[in-house]
């Protein structure tokens, strides 16, 4: 990491100071909240966290805005849609790229195959299964829904 000249801790700091430059007021908060959230999850583990951590952090931000937006759009408030997309955009440059549906249909299989589940009773070993080979890059509703397709409701 320090090799290659600089952490992704340091680049979000690096990308602070151009939005401050640039007046990017939403680009700003959205860079300070996730350098807190970083900073609170070294907090929790007492240590500095690698790249692949500060990854997780951001897909776990990325998440929160789905959520938001889904909500929002619920409630018809398109103003605060539009705020939480930008900040969707802004943090997808810092968490790890997502599967594919082919990816995704793939690795479900494979987990499948490797578990040698046959029911839903035996979903959790396929989920351990896909999201430690995903490493944050698919979603687990996403991952729930298609193993119990696959192994009947």
């Amino acid at each position: 990491m320090a090799d290659q000249g600089s952490t992704l801790k340091q680049r979000i700091s690096e990308e602070m100071k151009d939005a401050l430059r640039a007046g990017q007021k939403v680009r700003l908060g959205t860079l300070r909240m996730l350098l807190a959230a970083v900073q609170n999850r070294e907090v929790e583990l007492r240590r500095e966290l690698d790249d692949d951590e500060v990854r997780e952090v951001a897909t776990r931000e990325v998440k929160r805005r789905n959520e938001a937006i889904e909500a929002y759009e619920g409630a018809g408030r398109d103003d605060l849609v539009a705020k939480e997309t930008e900040e969707r955009e802004v943090l997808q440059d810092y968490a790890p790229e997502q599967l594919g549906e082919a990816e995704v249909d793939a690795l479900v299989d494979e987990a499948i195959a490797a578990t040698g589940a046959t029911s839903v009773k035996e979903l959790g070993k396929v989920m351990g299964y896909v999201m430690g080979k995903a490493k944050g890059r698919v979603d687990g509703g996403v991952i729930q829904q298609k193993v119990k397709a696959r192994l009947g409701d």
